[in-house]
């Protein structure tokens, strides 16, 4: 469907704010459709907003974030088409602890409990990497 340019609206979020949105020009940039799909193109401000515009109806396509459609290793609506690592920047996940919570042990223990295998669980079954 991409490729054929049958549709009337994609949802991409903004590639200046969203990194979903920069990796979703990218991958298009590689496969020489950003051009043609541009007229298209409904930029969501983040990438929760441009998966709304695919959950309403309001885009029949969208780059959206695994983990919104995406559960224990099952799409949950939909379809999809899981897009190619090496067509895009890797997207990096990151947590950290601010200045003011450095001292907090509950920050610390978050912290912990992020990098453990109860947390790893969880985020692999939305599709993440580690």
């Amino acid at each position: 469907m991409l490729k054929k340019n049958d549709f009337t609206h994609i949802a991409i979020a903004n590639p200046k704010t969203a990194p979903y949105g920069l990796a979703a020009y990218q991958t298009l940039d590689k496969h020489g459709l950003t051009d043609a799909i541009k007229p298209k193109v409904v930029e969501g401000q983040n990438i929760s907003q441009t998966q709304q515009f695919v959950a309403t109806g309001n885009a029949q396509l969208g780059f959206v974030a695994l983990s919104q459609i995406y559960k224990d290793g099952k799409i949950t609506s939909g379809s999809a088409w899981l897009v190619p690592a090496d067509l895009h920047e890797p997207i990096k996940q990151d947590a950290v602890i601010l200045t003011k919570g450095k001292d907090n042990p509950v920050a610390k223990q978050f912290e912990d409990y992020l990098k453990g295998p109860k947390a790893a669980e969880v985020i692999k079954s939305f599709g993440y990497q580690l």
